[in-house]
């Protein structure tokens, strides 16, 4: 049986050839030939029919759609429908890449290994492939060619693939090494959506040609299956050779493009074919041109008249419908830059420049052997003519560029020079651990340089302090808190590149404490010290143990030598520190007992609502230590009512508006701990009020009062359920008293209410006509 074919491309060598002013360069390019596969059918016996393992493309590009349907669905059915055409007495095996693993290019599994009842298990296998990886299809080939024992028995690979290879270099000298060591090793590729991929078509080709199998292409479903049946069949015997029929003229096209799998060109080249038979003739002129020429070797040249650019091929005529395809590159824009030989390291120079003035094009200094879209430095065009660019930071030889952002290209190189600039440190050779040292230095200044005290060995990039360069020379640097060996640097800011060194020794400094052995809680305690007194330096009181920055107080070193610094609120183990304000850096500790301090309250058991009583009390009577009321279970800092015991003993403290259960406290201003307390119980208030059932608007009521009568209680007019008032006065005037009435009519209530959380204990009500 017969079956229809797809069309399938090979590839021929091109070398490409730039004529202009007696100058020639070559390039190896690739051409790309349609050709057409012959059919192979036939069965053989089965004694000598070989092992074959069929290779799956599972990479994740085979959920690309055919229309409308998944390339892998379509592979699945079409391989199920494979199995069942095929010879029972068939030794078939399965081996898939890139289903398991994304960016693997080791990902390669033979599924099923090669035997005479493998048809179900290769069925399942297919169709529970799910694509995800990359393409190691070269690999893959080996993989199943091991897996035949190529080099002992007949072996038979079928390839199906939709892309490029994307792990192996060379596919072509892999398959070369497996033609030469296998006893009969033969690999058919199917190429599946490939027709606009020339380099997955040469591969492809390259891999079946080299071995002696066919490349066969498909871009559906039916030619997937008719290019599958076709390879996996075996060949018919050869018949006796019969005379060759004199060769016909095949007809070919010739065309070109911009660039590998570019646009097709639709101006005029002028197009020259020679070789074989072919008279000499004149060139043509044309896009493209199609010439019917005997099977044999020919070469075709095109020029491009835009730049004088030619493209050449040797290649062979041997089928119908070949088409030659010469790739141009696209035409390089004018373009230059001016700027200096040579420039110091870092230095911003004008750069003066010329070409098309693309968005987004740029001026780029680089190195030599950089690509076009590497640089050390750039800026846009739109920063204007001539514009500012910075030079590298190291010196050497370099290129100015005009880039292209469009196609990515350099339109032009300039050398340039970049040279040393004298840089210098001058410094003591020797500094106390935390000192500001004055630096000397001499360098370039530019914005953002700086001078750094660094470890030795450490990167360009690191420092303990640093000074911009801006501040002049000399400079102030702070050397690091602890004592070593360290090194001055001059730091250019592009790159952190160090432009100079010098070495210099921080040197420990000396620190005394005089520390009482144990002071009270709270308490102000003298401390004598000596030390550097840096800016911000303190002397700090802390848990042994606790890091270097942590306190419970402090106080700077600037208040004297002989400084008051306040003891914890809790009695306990603690240390008086001297810390360096840099890094918190502890440079003398002392221990100190903080002991606990008496305290007591005294007050009644009950006292009404709002009462102003009198408390007792004792205690260490601090700076702004207090005595409170509270309810019970508050924090040390929450309180109804206080009062501060610079008020002497007793004083007087109001209580809650609210009746409960409440404590009197001594409270230490200090993290508002508390040094003692005392219940006590608020008892309820009560009041009365006596005045007319309604009187006139505007006018006034008489209102007969009893009650607390604390300071600022007031009677007030007031609309039922409303928190405010109309109209209010004092209590403070007597029983009875006087309220004025709202102008507006309507159902008010008289009111009783205490000034402390403007709480009301008794109301009446009033009609107002």
């Amino acid at each position: 049986m017969q079956f229809p074919l797809p069309q399938a491309d090979a590839f021929a060598n091109l070398r490409l050839t730039y004529c202009k002013e007696s100058h020639h360069m070559r390039f190896a390019l690739t051409l790309a030939i349609a050709l057409t596969a012959a059919t192979l059918a036939g069965p053989i016996a089965a004694q000598e029919r070989p092992q074959a393992i069929l290779v799956l493309d599972a990479s994740g590009s085979m959920w690309g759609q055919i229309e409308g349907v998944a390339k892998i669905t379509i592979a699945q059915g079409v391989i199920a429908g494979l199995l069942d055409t095929l010879p029972q007495d068939q030794n078939l095996g399965l081996v898939a890449y890139g289903h398991r693993v994304r960016g693997n290019c080791a990902d390669i599994e033979t599924l099923v290994a090669p035997g005479p009842d493998t048809r179900a298990a290769i069925r399942s296998a297919v169709i529970a492939i799910s694509p995800r990886g990359k393409t190691p299809m070269t690999d893959a080939v080996i993989a199943a060619a091991e897996a035949l024992r190529y080099t002992e028995e007949k072996a038979t690979v079928i390839l199906v693939s939709d892309g490029i290879e994307t792990c192996n270099p060379d596919p072509c000298a892999a398959a070369r090494l497996l033609e030469e060591a296998g006893i009969d090793f033969t690999a058919h590729v199917v190429g599946f959506d490939v027709a606009g991929n020339p380099e997955a078509l040469a591969q492809m080709q390259c891999l079946a040609g080299e071995t002696g199998g066919t490349f066969l292409t498909a871009d559906n479903a039916d030619e997937l299956a008719a290019a599958l049946i076709a390879v996996a069949a075996t060949p018919e015997p050869e018949p006796e050779s019969e005379p060759e029929p004199a060769p016909l003229p095949v007809e070919i096209t010739f065309l070109g493009t911009i660039g590998k799998g570019g646009a097709e060109i639709t101006s005029d080249l002028i197009w020259e074919v020679t070789g074989g038979d072919l008279a000499p003739g004149d060139p043509k002129v044309a896009p493209k041109i199609a010439e019917g020429l005997l099977p044999g070797m020919y070469h075709v040249a095109a020029t491009r008249p835009e730049d004088e650019l030619t493209v050449e091929a040797d290649f062979e005529a041997y089928t119908q419908g070949q088409t030659i395809i010469l790739i141009f590159p696209e035409i390089i824009a004018k373009a230059s830059v001016s700027g200096p030989v040579s420039a110091p390291l870092g230095a911003m120079v004008e750069i003066g420049w010329t070409g098309p003035g693309a968005p987004r094009d740029y001026i780029s200094v680089a190195e030599p052997g950089q690509s076009a879209t590497q640089y050390v430095n750039y800026t846009y065009l739109e920063a204007g003519n001539p514009l500012k660019l910075q030079m590298p930071p190291k010196p050497g030889a370099y290129v100015l560029r005009y880039i292209e952002t469009a196609s990515s290209r350099a339109l032009v190189d300039v050398p340039i020079e970049i040279t040393e600039v004298a840089t210098s440190i001058e410094a003591p050779a020797e500094a106390a651990a935390g000192a500001v040292v004055q630096i000397g230095w001499t360098g370039p200044g530019y914005g953002r340089d700086y001078i750094a005290v660094a470890k030795p060995g450490d990167p360009d990039s690191t420092y303990i302090n640093y000074t911009y360069t801006e501040a002049g020379a000399p400079l102030g640097l702070q050397m690091p808190p602890e004592p070593g060996a360290y090194e001055l640097r001059y730091v250019l800011s592009q790159d952190n590149t160090v432009l100079a060194r010098q070495a210099i020794s921080v040197a420990d400094i000396s620190v005394t404490l005089q520390v009482p052995a144990k002071a009270a809680v709270g308490a102000t305690v003298q401390i004598g010290w000596t030390g550097p007194d840096y800016p911000r330096d303190y002397i700090s009181v802390a848990k042994p143990g606790d890091s270097d920055g942590t306190y419970v107080n402090y106080t700077y070193t600037t208040d004297g030598a002989n400084l008051g610094l306040q003891m914890p609120p809790e009695p306990g183990a603690y240390e008086i520190r001297y810390v360096l304000s840099q890094d918190n850096k502890v440079l003398l500790r002392q221990p100190v007992t903080v002991t606990a301090v008496e305290a007591s309250v005294q007050g009644p058991a009950e006292a009404p609502a709002g009462a102003l009583v009198q408390i007792g009390w004792t205690g260490p009577d601090y700076p702004r230590d207090y005595i409170s009321v509270a309810r019970v279970g508050d924090s040390g800092g929450t309180y109804v009512n206080y009062t501060y015991t610079e008020a002497g003993t007793p004083l007087g403290l109001k209580m809650p508006a609210a009746p409960g259960d409440y404590e009197v406290r001594y409270v230490l201003s200090q993290n508002n701990t508390v040094l003692a307390l005392q219940p006590i119980t608020v008892t309820s208030v009560t009041a009365a009020l006596d005045a007319p059932p309604s009187a006139p608007a505007g006018g006034e009521v008489s209102v007969i009062w009893k009650g607390p009568g604390y300071p600022r209680d007031y009677i007030a007019v007031s609309r039922p359920g409303d928190s405010g008032y109309q109209s209010y006065t004092y209590v403070e005037g007597g029983s009875p008293l006087v309220v004025a009435l709202p102008e507006a009519p309507g159902t008010y209530e008289l009111r009783y209410v205490m000034d402390q959380g403007s709480t009301v204990i008794a109301t009446r009500p009033l009609i107002v006509k």
